[in-house]
């Protein structure tokens, strides 16, 4: 009934409306009373048959408003009624909509019927907390994944991003967080994701134990660059609903490059100059301006843990987008090509993995065995290529023989299932158990 309430009183009492000067690409100028319009304003354009293709205000340009469409526009004709809908984007999410699967627009897409509304609109666009009114992030958070546990331990209300080529196994390292991470809700953002992969993701991947759990908002490729960009400000709103209510939410997010693609396709259709590789001063505006919405609330709320995956292009980890993600959140994650094509996944480089909040937030009596780790991987790194070749002799050095005898179980250490589950103290434990076995180094703590 609150929900119901507050739709009536969102009517709007006259209808104010413009019509259609020129489409030109994409991009649909309408004249008429642009004082009444913003930018981030709705319209209604009334095509052939009565058909209505919703489209957003995104600039202006004299006494035109610019607008970009929700679909295709095709059947809509010049001087064709523009009618304003609202001026600002807005959305009611309530708990209900756990379990289910919603679009961009918070419809229901999983054919499980109507979706119930809550009693709060919320504003897709909000701004994040002030950063004096924020706690500080909270202790760590169980992942479930050994790689990321031991090496790049993440905290409540840390921010990481997941950095990775396409093919590498994101979606699947996704599936296994949403799973098995400690958390309360999980709201996961498809944005731009293949249409084959989205229903294997969500039964095969995700599985109804995973999805109970979780909203799912999904934006295929297909769609129009303003679905895919308002589904990650969704993705965001939905959680901040859950975060708002006191709940721990693990927020997911696949992938920020796909969010910036969209943001500079619209930023070129309303005349912005192309900056780096073509990207628009606004994508490096808005990318920041989305991520810091995550992170640990006000007192008294919860938080909301976000990872965030980065499809680097060409494998280049320096391209505009993942630099400028990489300033923005705590830590990063980096998955590696040739990690996955030698069979070992999730293919996680932890020597190049970093998260911000560590060694603070490891116990002291886990630090010696990470480092001690740590140092045998890098320099097995350094001596790979001369073993691999033969040129390197057992017994040069000690440090390299621990190394190259640690390397396999290491391996092992590293490699996980999508259907298995390993705890932070495990992970802890089992590391530790590994090196006194392989080069017989001591560890107080393994005994504990």
């Amino acid at each position: 009934m609150d929900g119901l309430i507050a739709a009536l009183q969102g009517i709007p009492e006259r209808e104010v409306y413009g019509r259609v000067a020129a489409v030109q690409g994409l991009l649909v100028e309408v004249a008429g009373p642009v004082q009444e319009m913003s930018v981030g304003a709705r319209l209604g354009v009334t095509g052939f048959a009565g058909r209505t293709v919703g489209v957003e205000v995104v600039g202006f340009r004299g006494d035109r408003a610019l607008c970009l469409p929700f679909a295709s526009m095709e059947g809509v004709r010049l001087g064709a009624k523009a009618t304003i809908l609202s001026n600002a984007a807005t959305v009611r999410p309530s708990d209900a909509w756990l379990g289910r699967v919603v679009n961009a627009f918070g419809e229901p897409i999983d054919g499980k019927g109507p979706l119930a509304q809550g009693p709060l609109e919320r504003s897709l666009r909000a701004a994040p907390p002030a950063a004096s009114e924020r706690t500080r992030v909270g202790a760590p958070i169980d992942l479930g994944v050994r790689a990321l546990n031991t090496f790049a331990t993440c905290c409540r209300g840390q921010r990481m991003g997941i950095f990775a080529g396409s093919g590498v196994g994101k979606s699947v390292l996704l599936s296994m967080l949403a799973r098995y991470t400690a958390c309360d809700v999980a709201v996961i953002g498809l944005i731009g994701e293949r249409g084959r992969e989205v229903q294997e993701f969500i039964e095969d991947d995700l599985g109804p134990e995973g999805l109970a759990r979780s909203v799912v908002i999904v934006a295929t490729s297909d769609e129009s660059v303003l679905m895919r960009r308002q589904a990650a400000y969704l993705t965001l709103t939905v959680a901040e609903h859950f975060r708002d209510g006191g709940g721990d939410v693990l927020c997911l997010m696949d992938s920020v490059t796909r969010f910036a693609m969209a943001q500079r396709e619209i930023g070129l259709a309303a005349g912005e100059p192309p900056t780096s590789k073509g990207y628009t001063p606004t994508v490096f505006t808005e990318l920041p301006r989305l991520l810091e919405r995550a992170g640990p609330g006000r007192s008294g709320e919860g938080s909301i843990t976000g990872l965030f995956t980065v499809l680097v292009e060409g494998d280049n980890h320096n391209e505009p987008v993942a630099d400028a993600v990489r300033g923005i959140l705590d830590g990063h994650i980096v998955m590696e090509r040739a990690i996955a094509e030698r069979g070992r996944y999730p293919a996680i480089n932890v020597l190049k993995s970093v998260s911000r909040t560590m060694p603070g937030c490891v116990e002291p009596r886990w630090r010696p065995v990470l480092k001690e780790a740590r140092r045998l991987m890098a320099t097995f790194t350094d001596m790979e290529e001369l073993i691999r070749l033969g040129a390197y002799r057992k017994g040069s050095s000690p440090e390299v023989d621990d190394a190259i005898a640690v390397n396999g179980p290491l391996e092992a250490f590293l490699s996980q299932g999508k259907d298995e589950c390993t705890s932070r103290d495990d992970g802890y434990h089992l590391l530790a158990n590994l090196l006194e076995t392989t080069i017989g180094l001591s560890f107080p703590a393994s005994g504990e």
